[in-house]
């Protein structure tokens, strides 16, 4: 486990901005709550305005991800109101172990399909959401032992808030995890990115191998950005995807009834908002790569990738995301999250930016429970035994 302590990026502001939440306004509900037409489209206007977008924790997501996996209503949504409007909201779920250690404790709800875990904010609440959130972890601890929150961008305005709040208020906190992902973020054209990131060698490969591919039969290139056709398309993933490594492993959506449904629900929930974009290389009409993209400007996410393997050595994949680059041409979009773990063998090659993502624990509760927590994190941390920097 790469393990880093967590670090103040330099002076303290102050920790609540004129007009922020006060700490402790923050309630944990029942999911099912927000099924209700009004407070999906508070939901939904709160994510409009979100400091840190983040399409996973967003109404057309979150919800068919909660009805496919957690049929016991185990999970609560934290909602965070300020004078009638909603200002910030995440999943959380209290936990028996934590991995291989028998450790009960609180963690923001984030599944094998969900690639971030940042809240939903809104921009200006981000210190008010972090002193709410630990007061009320404070309050209402349980049998928890300590606050985990995983996939959280280690950079941003959130993040920095997070730092801010946990230094006035001298909670220990450690980083026990950070990989730096891919990411694509460049005021290239496509062609010049492409120029930057490859070798001449290598983008002579890509150029045989599409031409050769193409000898194969009528090669085209397909991009939608709605709703026409995608049930089709949703089918059609499911089986390209299942027909690879991942269906023999038993890990492909269509491996399970419940990540088949999430997939079918959350895309069509995007495409209803024009936050999907669909992206398509088929032969004679057959799809052999295949990508869906969630927009969430100024920001997007490369949700899930599939190509067929009988095709292998022409690289699919790599022509498709050669195609996926014309995303640097959109004016409402300045980055696109790889959603890859770090060093892929594929994205990593291409794209040249890297985004840093992490897991990061957190003190609750009183004194004797923090002072075991302080135990916890030495011993996870045992090269780097410190928790929170100032």
């Amino acid at each position: 486990m790469n393990s880093l302590a967590l670090q103040a990026p330099g002076p303290v502001p102050a920790i609540a901005p004129a007009g922020a939440p006060s700490a402790g306004s923050l309630r944990a509900l029942d999911w099912q709550v927000f099924e209700a037409p009004n407070a999906r489209a508070a939901w939904d206007a709160l994510a409009q305005h979100a400091v840190e977008p983040n399409p996973f924790f967003e109404s057309w997501y979150l919800l068919p991800a909660l009805r496919a996996l957690d049929p016991r209503r185990e999970v609560q949504l934290l909602r965070l109101n300020h004078e009638g409007q909603l200002a910030g909201l995440m999943p959380l779920v209290r936990e028996r172990r934590y991995y291989r250690w028998p450790v009960p404790h609180m963690r923001n709800w984030v599944h094998a399909n969900c690639f971030l875990g940042a809240p939903l904010v809104a921009r200006g609440s981000e210190h008010a959401f972090w002193q709410s959130l630990f007061a009320w972890c404070d309050r209402e601890p349980g049998p928890a032992q300590f606050l985990h929150i995983g996939a959280l961008p280690l950079e941003g305005l959130l993040h920095a808030a997070l730092v801010d709040v946990l230094t006035l208020q001298q909670r220990e906190a450690g980083t026990v995890f950070r990989e730096n992902r891919a990411m694509l973020a460049s005021g290239h054209s496509p062609d010049a990115y492409l120029e930057a990131a490859l070798s001449g060698k290598k983008r002579k490969e890509l150029r045989r191998q599409h031409a050769r591919l193409s000898e194969l039969g009528d090669l085209r290139v397909n991009r939608r950005t709605d709703a026409s056709g995608l049930r089709r398309w949703c089918d059609d993933f499911l089986a390209l995807e299942a027909s690879g490594w991942k269906g023999a492993a038993g890990s492909a959506l269509a491996s399970h009834q419940a990540t088949q449904t999430l997939f079918g629900d959350a895309l069509a929930g995007a495409a209803d908002r024009g936050k999907l974009e669909r992206l398509s290389l088929t032969l004679d009409g057959q799809p052999i790569a295949m990508l869906a993209s969630l927009l969430t400007p100024p920001g997007a996410y490369s949700f899930k990738t599939a190509f067929d393997e009988r095709y292998s050595r022409f690289s699919p994949g790599v022509l498709l995301q050669r195609e996926n680059l014309a995303v640097l041409e959109r004016a409402d979009i300045a980055w696109t999250d790889s959603c890859a773990a770090a060093d892929h063998p594929m994205i990593d090659h291409l794209w040249s930016e890297r985004r840093a993502v992490g897991r990061i624990s957190i003190a609750i509760g009183g004194p004797l429970r923090r002072r075991a927590f302080r135990l916890l994190l030495k011993a996870e941390l045992r090269r780097n035994p410190v928790g929170l920097k100032p």
